[in-house]
């Protein structure tokens, strides 16, 4: 063992050994290290972290809401009237096609498409400016949108509220999970970031609950309440924000007297003694300060896996069929049988479940780490996708609907696959993109994540109610399919990052199997301390 000499981190301790992942094949090395960077979970940093995670609160409201309320016959019969028309009077039509509408696909997707343009907006804004105000942004946008759905009199107004929201949840995206993962310890950093996916499910089942209670108001008007609501969440996080600690990470980025970044991550840790883990955010800011292209930056052969990743993952999840379900639960079991109100109770349970097993993930991603989660969860998604696509193929045709026992098993199935889902790509997808970029290239890195994350919940909203009408029961088949890809993916080349520093990430894809032929084997003999047990192959 070897004794590091103040001079050159602060302290003394004896450096970590290293732990290989059981899955070696893609695995990399997961290490230690970072429980030997000192400090604490301070209230101050929970507290910090609860407030910006309930962006995720006003992103997950919206997923619920929107598809709750199409589903709804008096928001139908104002802005739709040709889909209820189709569903109340045309008995030739299949039960996979009643809700086929570009109109009301756009109604949800227009989101999707602001959020997709002002997330790059929101990158320089993020670097220039800091994590709380893009933070800022986001709630503020948010609450306009809210109040121009609950107040629309017509679609172009409806869709303007939709646009806002879509800014809204664009800068928060982009800036959440930067914050949480910069300001929770390294030790801890899968647990605190994944409260952004756990408050995007408190945000579903909230909506769930609301479309639920409002559908039974007299008089047709619940659907404004339910589209107004989203300013709850949003007028947390926006007041929230005001108050709310830059990390330390930014803080150096953005002031010339490192002593105040310093000061910040003391109060954040708890201890005055965080001399490594400051040492590791000056040499990560000294790199920044040479990046002045950020964008240009990344598409470097030195970035290649973060690239790949950035777009990777977060197409990933979306082709995962998540987002449809989410959307169009209601929808969809209403096309199985469901009556309205049965089918927006049902919604409330999937969206239980999902937050249930997302509080599991919580728990044990940092013990258990992200790779094994993912394909604990990829395996349950694809089982339960195939065997929904065996029911539908099987017992509903294009009218009428399923029996009372199948029509529960379809929901059981569809839980269950909603469970895989808040167990690893709901949480991970979030994740892991927020904490392999390196300083230099995160603001811009986090932008292509949140931008193709958006670009591709656009293209499946879009697409998804057309789909179900010409592909019927092979749209699970499709769904599952992707998610047999993508778990083999994670398995052959996600490394582990569970317990590495996120200034100390460059490591992981040097020692990777594949990746390391891109980034190069680091050099063993210029190693700093912290890593230098790092020399072992795959």
């Amino acid at each position: 063992m070897m004794l590091i000499s103040s001079s050159q981190i602060g302290l003394a301790y004896n450096p970590p050994a290293v732990v290989l992942d059981s899955m070696a094949v893609g695995s990399g090395i997961s290490s230690e290290v970072g429980k030997y960077y000192n400090g604490q979970v301070t209230s101050f940093v929970v507290l910090s972290c609860m407030v910006a995670a309930t962006g995720g609160i006003i992103f997950g409201y919206d997923i619920g809401i929107s598809g709750g309320v199409t589903s709804m016959e008096p928001f139908l019969k104002k802005f739709f009237r040709k889909v209820y028309t189709k569903m109340e009077n045309d008995t030739e039509i299949s039960n996979y096609c009643k809700f086929d509408s570009q109109l009301l696909t756009s109604f949800t997707s227009s989101l999707y498409i602001a959020g997709l343009i002002a997330t790059f907006f929101a990158s320089p804004v993020t670097r220039a400016f800091g994590r709380k105000p893009s933070i800022l942004v986001g709630g503020v946008a948010f609450l306009a949108g809210a109040a121009f759905g609950g107040a629309a009199y017509n679609i172009y107004m409806l869709i303007i509220g939709r646009v806002l929201l879509g800014v809204g949840v664009g800068f928060a995206n982009q800036s959440v999970p930067l914050y949480l993962s910069e300001m929770a310890p390294s030790r801890y950093r899968g647990a605190f970031n994944m409260g952004f996916q756990f408050c995007v499910g408190i945000g579903v089942l909230s909506a769930n609950l609301v479309n639920y209670g409002t559908q039974k108001i007299q008089g047709g008007w619940g659907w404004r309440i339910s589209l107004a609501m989203a300013a709850v969440p949003a007028s947390i996080l926006t007041f929230g924000a005001l108050f709310l600690p830059e990390t330390p990470n930014s803080l150096i980025q953005h002031n010339d007297d490192p002593h105040k970044a310093k000061q910040m991550l003391q109060k954040v840790r708890g201890t005055e003694n965080v001399q490594a883990e400051f040492n590791d955010l000056v040499a990560a800011n000294e790199i920044s300060k040479t990046i002045k292209h950020p964008f240009r930056n990344i598409l470097r052969r030195k970035y290649r896996p973060q690239l790949v990743m950035s777009i990777l993952i977060p197409f990933f999840q979306q082709v995962t069929g998540i987002n449809v379900i989410s959307f169009y639960a209601p929808i969809l079991f209403r096309t199985i049988g469901f009556g309205e109100s049965a089918s927006l109770m049902s919604a409330v349970v999937t969206g239980l479940v999902g937050l249930s097993m997302t509080f599991l993930s919580l728990l044990i991603v940092d013990k258990l780490g992200r790779r094994s989660i993912f394909t604990i969860g990829g395996v349950q998604m694809f089982v339960s996708q195939m065997l929904v696509g065996g029911i539908m193929a099987a017992k509903l045709g294009d009218h009428g609907g399923l029996s009372k026992g199948y029509g529960f098993s379809v929901l059981i199935l569809i839980c269950t696959y909603v469970a895989g889902f808040g167990l690893s790509w709901g949480p991970l997808g979030w994740l892991v993109p927020s904490e392999i970029f390196p300083l230099e290239i995160r603001s811009a890195g986090q932008s292509i994540t949140v931008a193709v994350g958006f670009l591709f919940t656009f293209i499946v909203a879009q697409t998804f109610l057309a789909m179900l009408c010409h592909l019927k029961s092979g749209t699970f088949f499709f769904f599952g399919g992707w998610v047999a890809v993508m778990t083999v993916f994670v398995y052959f080349f996600l490394p582990e990052t569970k317990n590495v520093p996120i200034e100390k990430m460059d490591r992981i894809w040097k020692r990777h199997w594949f990746w390391k032929r891109y980034v190069g084997e680091e050099d063993d003999t210029n190693c700093d301390p912290i890593t230098a047990e790092f020399n072992i192959g795959i």
